[in-house]
């Protein structure tokens, strides 16, 4: 099962008791996944398709606990995808054009329109209208891979109220164009984990979160692990670099032309090639500090640089 399965799985089973929360999911799950067609004056035939049976049963459930109606079922197999296709019809009826006027659905192929304002009024509202939403056309990426989530509608206008619906919550949605739809996404694993929240997914809100905290130890780990070699990469490439400087010096005038105490240390860097500067500096009688290693090995540089100088010279 896919992540936006298991999602749209545990959003159709949530219960809620109030009539204008119910109202508006409908509405979101009628509008987004809902045709409407007319079959005569004055008369509509409502048709809705999914390929979720919790989505499908949540609808006819709602529908019937609203307004006493039993839609029809059929089920079709999708041979070539290997998924099944719930169509939900509900023929014209004396009450379905009140129906899809009170849902704000009273509208042309697609159910275009507006979003009905008295739909959404209340907060509590406003988050069922979003659940609608997602549980008829929404996608949401596994938390293991990269953090995606999105919502397909049919017009730009949609896209944009329902971008504008996530803006009451702090949820920043963003409204691209992709061939015939328009999509309201969401980018990084805060807004997704937040949407989650609002719409009641709690467990895909923990696993998400898991998930997020993990890639966040890996990440912080593995700029550790960068910079430590990085670190060791430049400590080797100064400790050659010094033991250059060294060799050079005792190849053309021996340590022993060195100051007494710059003679032994410089042995002391030649014995131990893979220490850092700190570790030389412990490693010295009497201890030096890193300040004081550091002056040394600038001497050792500026007496080898002198050296090459004059063998270029002379030569």
């Amino acid at each position: 099962m896919s992540f936006t399965a298991e999602v749209r799985d545990e959003l159709s089973r949530l219960e809620q008791t109030r009539e204008c929360c119910n109202k508006a999911e409908l509405s979101a799950l009628l509008r987004l996944d809902g045709t409407v067609t007319r079959t005569g004056s004055d008369q509509y035939r409502l048709e809705v398709s999914t390929e979720n049976a919790q989505v499908a049963r949540r609808i006819i459930r709602m529908v019937k606990n609203l307004y006493g109606i039993k839609p029809e079922l059929t089920m079709r197999r999708n041979v070539l995808h290997k998924t099944n296709n719930y169509q939900i019809t509900i023929p014209n009826q004396p009450r379905l054009e009140a129906i899809l006027l009170e849902l704000g659905l009273a509208g042309t192929v697609y159910l275009s329109g507006n979003i009905e304002p008295a739909l959404i009024k209340r907060e509590c509202c406003s988050m069922a209208y979003l659940r609608g939403a997602f549980l008829s056309a929404g996608f949401i990426a596994s938390p293991k891979g990269d953090f995606h989530f999105e919502i397909r509608t049919h017009t730009q206008a949609l896209a944009q109220e329902l971008a504008a619906l996530m803006a009451r919550f702090n949820i920043e949605g963003r409204v691209i164009s992709r061939r015939d739809t328009w999509t309201v996404y969401l980018k990084g694993a805060e807004p997704i984990i937040n949407f989650l929240a609002l719409v009641g997914a709690h467990n895909a809100l923990l696993e998400t979160e898991n998930v997020r905290i993990i890639k966040s130890y890996r990440n912080d780990v593995n700029r550790r692990v960068n910079a430590e070699i990085a670190n060791q990469a430049k400590a080797s490439e100064a400790a050659l670099s010094q033991l250059e400087d060294i060799r050079v010096i005792d190849s053309a005038v021996g340590l022993d032309s060195l100051a007494p105490a710059l003679a032994d240390f410089a042995r002391l860097r030649m014995q131990n090639p893979d220490l850092s500067l700190r570790e030389l500096g412990e490693a010295s009688t009497p201890p030096l500090s890193k300040s004081a290693v550091n002056h040394r090995m600038r001497r050792l540089h500026d007496k080898a640089q002198r050296i090459k100088f004059e063998q270029s010279t002379t030569s």
